[in-house]
This record gives structure tokens, C-alpha cells and sequence, in this order.
């Protein structure tokens, strides 16, 4: 029984010092204090120092020592603001006197006749004590009020680490769904959400339960942030957003803590919306973590985000939204029914997606009567909302630095190529053999996308130098609007593409070079994939021999499932199919060496020609030598 009260008074005095931190500072300062008097006055200094070892002290009156000092019977003086000490000549004995005069004209004199040794002051008197005992009182004075002040701003933990506050970004978005553009499945999801923001007794009459998380995933650009704050703007709520990183700090704790802090104050003003961007800093699978359990500091925060998201009811209106490009990555719990059970896509828009994009970023740049958006859109196939609006500006600042009133077709074209391409080098010195080894290189690749079927047709071939490293280029850009499969011929019809430019070097130059090496890499992977992924050859039949994990960011990682002895088979099928191809290539080019020869002495001259350049000089050499035109057969004119 002794023993629980003891703990429970323990335990009281614990959250007394808990809940009252200042007053557990001022105690803790007053004893400071104590101890720095108790080190500074004389006889602790003195102690410390260890100045000399006294076997007796006696307290004794003035008179007392001015008679010692009379009688020779003193060694040494110390004389202090209130004080005065007395060394005998044995040094056995210390006489200290107290309340001593201010100031005694005949001791100073008096101890010199004697030729004893004195130290100390005369004549401070109370000042001296006074500063001496209130300047650390003022110091620690200093720091406590430094340190209340930084909890009075609500920053807490230490020195700020634990709140959330300066981290979140509270506001009502004036943005609408009309402003979110190439993701009209997306918002067709989070309408109802929107519906019970605005009207949660609807709901709750008829006991239905609203997903109280939503993920959003998808490529990096596609709007998910924006169509988190429509969603916000659409119900007129307030909008905590806050990124996953910033939950993570080096103590232990301090996540979980500000988790806490978002929660409490989006359900001050419920109904809100909690936004987390890149929720994938904290929400990472718990299972990948390695013997240890991974990360203390990244699942304490998680497990505090799956308690709050467990600690309010459906009739709490507070919806949490969560962005992420990286979706496989989560933890299982997170995903359950009940938090985020509800993952919309929020993908790369397709033709119409990006025409309405555009028109929406287009809406505050002057364009030109002849710009033509479609021709922008249909031109852009792959490329994100961030994308195309990153074009519309390019073109906007092109459109100015050549001191234009209006943006035209030809800034967005080239706003296009910058963003496929890179950024032109024209300033970068080529030599001429270098510029005669592109431009041959160059024409092989557009002669075979021009003649093979199955490959895209030629936008553009250009020998200026472009981006990190490229000394030149072939822009193939599709005809259609939007692509989701590849036939197999067509994958066979890139290969030919890529292998175009060495056969081309081989052929007019008589010498390879080092430019060819990115188009054999992209050949052998295309290769690779059509054996081990889509059972597209003999070699494996319709066994999948590698298995890629899917991934937003692209890339992820690749486990191969198959023996050494298949290995070897791969290799050997990719291989002989190159060779197969090259050659096939090679001859290709020698029955047009005409028109090579034309379209690397045009590039020589100007630089840059159009595709449809490209096809007309293909043409007339057909036409002169009398062979039935291949374009004909393979390509429509549009």
C-alpha cells in the first residue's frame, strides 16, 4: 500500500513539473544560483582553488587583527568589500573579522612597516556585493525569459521541433474544378466528396459512410496538388496542406507530434480537408525496413497517422487527401478500408486532355489568330499538365526575347523541341568531319523512319547540337493522337530506325563512331523485352522471364527468373537479330544512297530540315532512279 502511494505522488509530482514548466525553470534557476554564490564566495573559492590547507579559522574583531598585525604575529592579508582575513605566522590560523570600517587610513602603511603580503579591495563596499550577487541572477533571468517566450509562441518540444504549426500551410483555395483540366475521371471521383463537405447531414441521416482518406496517385505534374485544393475550393472549407518530409526530423517523436497538431486543428475548423504531399516519406512499407524495424523516428509518425485516422468517426467532417507517384511503396495499413481505401488515378492527360490544358495556360499569354492548339496537342502525346504549361511559357519567353507582340506557332513549336530535345548549343564549336559524321548519321535515321513500316514519321532532323550531349538529332513525332500498344512489327521497325545511324556512318563515312552507342543500347533493350516480357520470339515462348516492378518514376526494379542456360540463349537471339537487321539496314541504304547523299548535303548547308523535306527528297530519287515509291506504300501525307 506504501509502495502505490509512493508512486502515486511520484507520478504526481511529474505532471505538476510537466504542466507547469516555467515554474519547474524558476526552481531550477534559484538553485543555480545558490550553488554559483556558494562557489564564488570566498571561502568556497578558496576551497576550490586550493590556495593553502588551514587548520583553524577564527572570527575575531577588527581591532583584533590591526593588534596582530601590531605584534608581528601576521604573514599574510586579504582584505574583501566586507571582510578582512589573517594568515598567522605559522599558518595554522585563519582570523577572519566581519563589519569591518569602509576605509582605515593606517593598515595599508601599517602592513607595509611589517612587510606583510595584502591583496584584495578597499572601499567597493555594498556595490561590489550587490553586483556580484545580482548579475548571474539577471543572466539566468535573461535565458528564462528567452526560453519562455519560444514556448509561448506555441513552438514546443526543443526549440520548436515538436509543433506543427510553422509547417502547415492553412487556406481557403480559390481554385475550382473549371481550373483542373485532363483529369475529368479524377474529378468525377471526388465529387461526392465535395457533396458531403458541403452537406454532411445528408449523409450521416442515411448512414452512409464517406471515405474518410483519398489517395491520389500518379506521374509527377498531373495536377494531383491541384485537384486537392479544387476540391477544397469547390466546398469552400478550409485546407491544411503539408508535406511528408516535413514530419520527419532527428528526434525521435517529434513526427508523431506534429501529426497530432494537424489533426487537432483541421478538427477545430472541421469541416476541412488535410492535404499531405508526397505521403510516401512517411507512409513507406514497414516491412522493408530490415531486421530493426527500419526508420524509429518515420514509424512512430506513421502509426500516429494511422491512429488519428482511426480517431474520428463519419460524422467528423474532416477528409484527408494524400498525394504520392509512388504507390507501391506504402504500407499494407494504410491502404486498408476505413483510411485510405479509395485510390484515385490521376494520370497523363490524352489529346483532349492536354487541348483543354492548354487552353487553360494559354488563357493569360497572348497567342497569335494562326496558333493552332491542336496541332500543340496532338504533338505532345506523353507529356504531363506541369509539362504543357512549362511549353506555353517556354513560348512566351521565346515570343519576347525576339521583342514579339503576340506568340506565334513557331515559338511552340520549338518550346516542344526544347522540351523532348533540350535547349539548342549553337554556340558550341563542331568540327567539320564531326558535322559531316552527324549529318550521314542523322539522314540513316530519317531515311529508315521514313521507309519502314510501322515506324514514325519524321517532324524534324537537325545537326545543331542540343541538350547535354546530343551533336544532333531526328524528331519523330506521332500522327495519331494517342498510342497505348505497340505491335510487334512496330517495335522491329524502331529497331530499324536506331540501327540506321551506324549503318549510315559504316556505309558513306567508312568508319563507325562513338554516337551510335544510345541507339544500340535502346535497340538490345527493345530486343530483351520482346523475349523476356512479351513473349514475342521463340527463345522463351510465352514464358515471362522478367518481371519489372511498375512505378510512376519509371524505371523500378527488375527480377530475372530464368536459368544461366536461357541466359545464354537471349544473348544469342539478340545477337543474331541485330546482325539480321543491320544488314537487312544496310541494304536499305545503299539502294537510296542518292537520297542520302542529298539530305546530308542539304543538313551541311542549312542545318535543320522539316520531315516534309525529308520526303520529298526520298521521292525525286525515286523518282529519278524509277523504283516504286516505298512512301507510298507505308506512309500517309497529312
Amino acid at each position: 500500500m506504501n509502495n502505490q502511494n509512493n508512486k502515486k505522488n511520484d507520478n504526481n509530482n511529474n505532471n505538476f513539473f510537466n504542466d507547469n514548466p516555467m515554474l519547474a525553470f524558476g526552481i531550477f534557476a534559484l538553485a543555480m544560483i545558490i550553488i554559483f554564490k556558494s562557489l564564488v564566495n570566498d571561502d568556497g573559492l578558496n576551497n576550490i582553488m586550493g590556495d593553502q590547507k588551514i587548520a583553524k579559522t577564527e572570527k575575531v574583531k577588527y581591532s583584533d587583527i590591526k593588534q596582530y598585525i601590531k605584534d608581528d604575529k601576521v604573514q599574510s592579508v586579504k582584505i574583501t568589500s566586507s571582510t578582512i582575513e589573517a594568515i598567522d605566522k605559522s599558518g595554522n590560523i585563519k582570523f577572519i573579522a566581519q563589519n569591518v570600517p569602509a576605509f582605515d587610513e593606517k593598515l595599508i602603511p601599517l602592513m607595509e612597516e611589517r612587510n606583510i603580503t595584502y591583496e584584495g579591495r578597499i572601499g567597493e563596499g555594498l556595490m561590489a556585493e550587490l553586483i556580484g550577487m545580482l548579475l548571474p541572477i539577471f543572466i539566468f533571468f535573461g535565458i528564462w525569459l528567452f526560453l519562455a517566450k519560444k514556448m509561448s509562441k506555441g513552438m514546443g518540444g526543443i526549440l520548436g521541433a515538436g509543433r506543427a504549426d510553422k509547417l502547415i500551410n492553412s487556406e481557403k483555395p480559390n481554385v475550382k474544378f473549371d481550373d483542373v483540366q485532363g483529369v475529368q475521371e479524377a474529378k468525377d471521383e471526388v465529387v461526392e466528396i465535395v457533396d458531403f463537405l458541403k452537406f454532411p447531414e445528408r449523409y450521416i441521416e442515411l448512414g452512409a459512410k464517406i471515405p474518410k482518406g483519398l489517395l491520389l496517385v500518379g506521374p509527377p505534374g498531373t495536377g494531383k496538388t491541384l485537384l486537392a485544393k479544387a476540391v477544397a475550393g469547390e466546398a469552400s472549407v478550409p485546407f491544411f496542406s503539408v508535406s511528408g518530409s516535413s514530419f520527419i526530423e532527428m528526434f525521435v517523436g517529434v513526427g508523431a507530434s506534429r501529426v497530432r497538431d494537424l489533426f487537432e486543428q483541421a478538427k477545430k475548423d472541421a469541416p476541412s480537408i488535410i492535404f499531405i504531399d508526397e505521403i510516401d516519406a512517411i507512409g513507406k512499407s514497414r516491412a522493408s525496413g530490415g531486421q530493426m524495424g527500419g526508420n524509429d523516428e518515420r514509424e512512430q509518425t506513421l502509426n500516429q497517422l494511422l491512429a488519428e485516422m482511426d480517431g474520428f468517426g463519419t460524422d467528423t467532417p474532416v477528409i484527408v487527401l494524400a498525394a504520392t507517384n509512388r504507390p507501391e511503396t506504402l504500407d499494407a495499413a494504410l491502404l486498408r478500408a476505413g483510411r485510405f481505401d479509395r485510390q484515385v488515378l490521376v494520370d497523363k492527360p490524352d489529346f483532349d486532355g492536354r487541348l483543354a490544358i492548354l487552353k487553360v495556360h494559354s488563357k493569360d499569354v497572348k497567342l497569335s489568330e494562326n496558333v493552332d492548339l491542336e496541332i500543340v496537342a496532338k504533338q505532345t502525346a506523353g507529356l504531363a499538365g506541369a509539362d504543357l504549361a512549362n511549353i506555353i511559357n517556354e513560348a512566351a519567353l521565346l515570343a519576347g526575347r525576339l521583342n514579339k507582340k503576340v506568340i506565334e506557332q513557331s515559338e511552340l513549336l520549338e518550346a516542344i523541341e526544347r522540351s523532348f530535345v533540350g535547349l539548342e548549343k549553337k554556340n558550341r564549336k563542331v568540327s567539320e568531319v564531326e558535322k559531316r559524321i552527324v549529318a550521314y548519321h542523322e539522314s540513316g535515321h530519317a531515311l529508315m523512319a521514313e521507309l519502314t513500316k510501322g515506324a514514325t514519321r519524321v517532324t524534324k532532323v537537325s545537326i545543331i547540337p542540343r541538350g547535354l550531349g546530343a551533336l544532333g538529332y531526328t524528331l519523330h513525332l506521332p500522327d495519331e493522337e494517342d498510342r497505348f500498344l505497340k505491335q510487334k512489327h512496330e517495335l522491329m521497325a524502331e529497331i530499324d530506325v536506331f540501327l540506321g545511324g551506324r549503318a549510315a556512318e559504316e556505309i558513306f563515312i567508312g568508319e563507325i563512331s562513338t554516337g551510335a552507342g544510345n541507339d544500340l543500347d535502346r535497340a538490345t533493350a527493345i530486343l530483351k523485352d520482346m523475349i523476356t516480357v512479351y513473349g514475342m520470339s521463340d527463345v522463351a515462348g510465352l514464358m515471362v522471364l522478367s518481371r519489372r516492378q511498375s512505378s510512376f518514376l519509371g524505371g523500378g526494379h527488375i527480377s530475372n527468373d530464368f536459368s544461366e542456360k536461357m541466359a545464354q540463349d537471349i544473348d544469342a537471339n539478340i545477337k543474331a537479330t541485330l546482325t539480321e537487321r543491320y544488314e537487312f539496314v544496310k541494304k536499305t541504304l545503299k539502294e537510296y544512297d542518292g537520297a542520302i547523299e542529298k539530305m546530308a548535303e542539304v543538313l551541311l548547308d542549312v542545318e535543320v530540315i522539316e520531315g516534309s523535306t525529308v520526303r520529298s527528297i526520298i521521292e525525286e530519287y525515286e523518282k529519278e532512279q524509277g523504283m516504286e515509291s516505298r512512301l507510298a506504300h507505308t506512309k500517309k501525307e497529312v
